[in-house]
């Protein structure tokens, strides 16, 4: 392993976060511009369901990719992986950008697939590769840095795509052009990515992903601390979904914002992602701190009350926003530093795709708890953020109650 101290291990560490910025900041982009520029055509009625339709369409290749995602991060060197991933996405940009000039919808639901199968391979590699060029004493402030720097991207992606939609609603061809350079950008820098050899070159192939999946959950069972961690990191991500997706008809038809108005509140979220991140990654203080997942679980549950309410203002929801989203950050980065160093090396890639694949089964099902929250149930957009904040208590209660260390004892 590199000397943290070394420049090489400083470049190749640092070109790694340009990358997973500029790959959080397309991904992102590209789906709040194909949605926002949907949403501009249809009725208040249409808009909850072609919502939730996307997320559904971007969740679909992370569920039928990520476990081949992890097994090429484990077979191959982890930086050639996400090299030959940064390529792809050129053409995709380029598929997308046609898409746009021909004002053709399923070209543009199709570029979000192809976006969904890129990030699918490319996370995998991405979270893998720490542990192999950070010491067990960086891994937690390494994931606080990347978890700032991806919601950082998703705050300039989101605000950006609404910017496109917005400023380009008569050529959106010209949003795809300033997408294929910024997908070049992201290629140049993984070159500079500090090269790793493979962890398992041996490693067999499985395109089952399901017998796939149920082979790396038995590996992790055992591991308490590895098994708690993969269903919280699925929670997490199903819960951020729902807030999401919920996020955006609130603005719409509640708060009655525009496009980039929108993509502000979204930038309030991620930006108390972000920071969450951050403070959690240096409250660790060179180990994993375990005792920031139910604290962050008490959070997210606490910001979401005023969210509710109803005639809250904007700048009230927006504060709001900001807490859940910088709880949210104390709760993952210790998640995310356990599935990352509790695996053997020659492992790690599995269980990240293992991981990735059952984060996104909650991510789709978050798509179907939108549909049934607000056309079944006839909860208000308010009131789902509620739903939100109990199911983040009950995760933070399960942690409490199943890992005493969590509320009394020092990180493990």
């Amino acid at each position: 392993m590199n000397e943290t101290s070394s420049p090489p291990w400083k470049r190749g560490f640092w070109s790694l976060m340009v990358t997973q910025f500029q790959n959080a900041f397309s991904d992102n982009a590209l789906k709040t511009l194909v949605i926002l520029v949907a949403l501009t055509h249809m009725s208040e009625k249409d808009r909850e369901s072609h919502v939730a339709m996307v997320g559904a369409v971007f969740a679909a290749p992370f569920i039928l990719f990520s476990m081949l995602g992890g097994w090429m991060a484990d077979r191959f060197s982890k930086q050639r992986v996400m090299q030959g991933v940064k390529v792809a996405e050129i053409g995709i940009m380029i598929f997308a950008t046609i898409g746009l000039g021909l004002h053709n919808q399923p070209m543009q639901l199709g570029a979000i697939i192809l976006m969904g199968c890129h990030s699918a391979f490319f996370g995998p590699a991405k979270y893998g590769i720490l542990p192999e060029i950070l010491p067990l004493e960086k891994l937690s402030w390494g994931n606080g840095i990347i978890e700032l720097l991806t919601f950082l991207g998703i705050i300039l992606g989101t605000v950006t795509g609404g910017y496109f939609a917005e400023s380009f609603v008569h050529m959106p061809a010209i949003s795809g052009l300033l997408l294929i350079v910024i997908a070049l950008t992201g290629f140049f820098f993984s070159r500079q990515i500090s090269h790793v050899p493979a962890a398992n070159p041996t490693a067999k192939l499985r395109v089952n992903p399901v017998t796939d999946l149920w082979r790396e959950m038995k590996m992790m069972r055992p591991d308490r601390d590895l098994w708690r961690a993969n269903w919280g990191n699925t929670g997490f991500f199903a819960i951020a979904a729902l807030v999401q997706m919920n996020l955006v008809i609130y603005a719409k038809n509640v708060l009655h914002l525009s496009e980039s108005e929108n993509g502000l509140l979204n930038a309030a979220l991620a930006i108390g992602i972000g920071v969450g991140s951050l403070i959690a990654g240096y409250a660790s203080r060179g180990h994993i701190e375990y005792r920031l997942v139910p604290l962050g679980a008490l959070g997210m549950a606490l910001s979401t009350i005023p969210m509710g309410w109803h005639g809250a203002s904007t700048p009230m929801f927006s504060l709001s926003l900001m807490a859940l989203g910088l709880s949210g950050g104390l709760f993952i980065v210790p998640i995310t530093a356990v599935l990352q160093h509790s695996p053997a090396p020659e492992n790690v890639g599995g269980v990240q795709g293992a991981a990735s694949l059952l984060c996104w089964i909650g991510i789709l099902g978050a798509s179907g708890v939108q549909v049934f929250l607000n056309s079944v149930l006839h909860l208000s957009a308010g009131q789902v953020f509620w739903v939100c904040g109990a199911l983040a208590l009950s995760i933070g209660a399960y942690v409490a109650f199943t890992r005493p260390e969590s509320i009394r004892g020092p990180g493990k």
